[in-house]
């Protein structure tokens, strides 16, 4: 590979990160069931060390997004215990992610639930988390709502957008100088008929609404069959308007799966559409790389490992491509040529440059084989090993 090639994806993979979901290190499975992993965490220190573990290996994965209450159990009086626990394990807390959709009262919505009393209880849960964020030194309150119904004729659609504008308002008016409030869309399920928030455009409209410091949210699985996210990504960039990513993968809809799994060439377009804009206009676009996956069957720090190294090597691959050529055959309509820029950069085998990268930062060449040499699934399957195999299976 030519030297100015592995200086850019030295330079692109100095400037990577991406956050790693503590609900991700737990026992989770489907409606159907979920089986239970002895060396699960199960509490949220064990989902620290954890993760502590994946950033050691990789050296990508320095903050862990946090899910209140399931990792503040007693809100805002967990904050000095939870804080403690991250450093403890060398990680940061990331984005803070309140829970409106678990909670009985919830049961016909919370922003949007047509009882005041339960909207402003959800008003309130958000503004906890706010003040805990505060605390915490995160930026960003990642919020995703169930919000909706079932069957036609159920539900004022028109009012319900106005209370989803007035409770994100609210909360907007309550960040701090530097925070953000990351709005997540999802097109269907648990709500079937109508989802209040079921796509970019509703959540762009909304977070205009709310605020300056309101951006959208893109989950990779919360999309229709064969949507091009890429585009949505585009034109979120192009407004001003993306904030995150919540990265997994899928076959169907939102089934949670290992990023990449099943569409790496898919990941790798959404890469190329942030790095060909920042290469456009000459700045970083302000993006939050999120993981969100929490499939039951693989072996969770494992999964999270495969995860941080098919991100570094698409978003190396993304770094790549030869952005002047690609300008000039899309401006020219020379279509094979355009293709091809892409194509190339997505079949270069990145990897050796990344070995090399991860040897210069003093990291092992081979994260998994590391991780697997390193003892540590043996000695915490034999700490949580009771406590996992006698507990029925939680996201907490």
């Amino acid at each position: 590979m030519p030297a100015k090639k592995e200086e850019i994806i030295f330079k692109a993979l100095d400037s990577f990160q991406i956050e790693l979901p503590s609900w991700g290190f737990a026992n989770t499975g489907t409606r159907f069931g979920k089986f239970i992993q002895p060396a699960a965490a199960t509490n949220t220190e064990e989902k620290f060390s954890d993760a502590g573990q994946v950033h050691k290996f990789t050296g990508c994965c320095p903050s862990v997004a946090v899910h209140v209450l399931w990792d503040f159990p007693d809100g805002v009086r967990s904050i000095d215990e939870v804080k403690a626990a991250a450093e403890k394990h060398g990680v940061r807390i990331g984005a803070i992610n309140p829970n409106v959709f678990q909670d009985q009262i919830y049961k016909y919505g919370s922003l949007a639930n047509p009882d005041p009393k339960v909207r402003q209880a959800a008003l309130q849960h958000i503004s906890d988390c706010i003040e805990i964020s505060k605390a915490t030194g995160s930026r960003d309150i990642s919020l995703w709502f169930t919000d909706g119904s079932n069957f036609p004729g159920t539900a004022n659609i028109r009012r319900r957008k106005q209370w989803f504008a007035e409770g994100l308002k609210a909360a907007h008016d309550q960040l701090g100088d530097n925070q953000r409030l990351l709005v997540e869309y999802k097109p269907f399920e648990p709500a079937f008929y109508h989802t209040d928030i079921a796509d970019w455009g509703m959540s762009l409209l909304l977070s205009r609404a709310a605020g300056p410091k309101a951006k959208v949210l893109v989950d990779t699985g919360h999309h229709y069959q064969a949507q091009n996210i890429e585009q949505i990504v585009a034109w979120l960039l192009s407004e001003d308007m993306l904030g995150g990513f919540h990265f997994n993968d899928r076959r169907y809809a939102d089934d949670d799966l290992t990023m990449a799994s099943i569409d790496p060439y898919q990941t790798f377009r959404i890469f190329h559409e942030i790095v060909f804009f920042e290469w456009e206009t000459g700045k970083r676009a302000d993006i939050a790389y999120m993981v969100d996956q929490s499939h039951n069957l693989k072996g969770k720090i494992e999964e999270m490992i495969q995860t941080a190294i098919i991100a570094q090597e698409l978003y190396a691959k993304a770094s790549i491509v030869d952005h002047a050529s690609l300008a000039h055959h899309q401006e020219k309509c020379n279509l094979v040529d355009a293709e091809e820029c892409l194509k190339d950069a997505f079949a270069t085998d990145v990897r050796p440059v990344i070995r090399e990268w991860r040897r210069s930062k003093g990291l092992p060449e081979d994260p998994l084989a590391a991780f697997r040499a390193s003892g540590y699934i043996e000695r915490v399957t034999k700490e949580r090993e009771k406590k996992n195999m006698g507990s029925v299976a939680t996201y907490a």
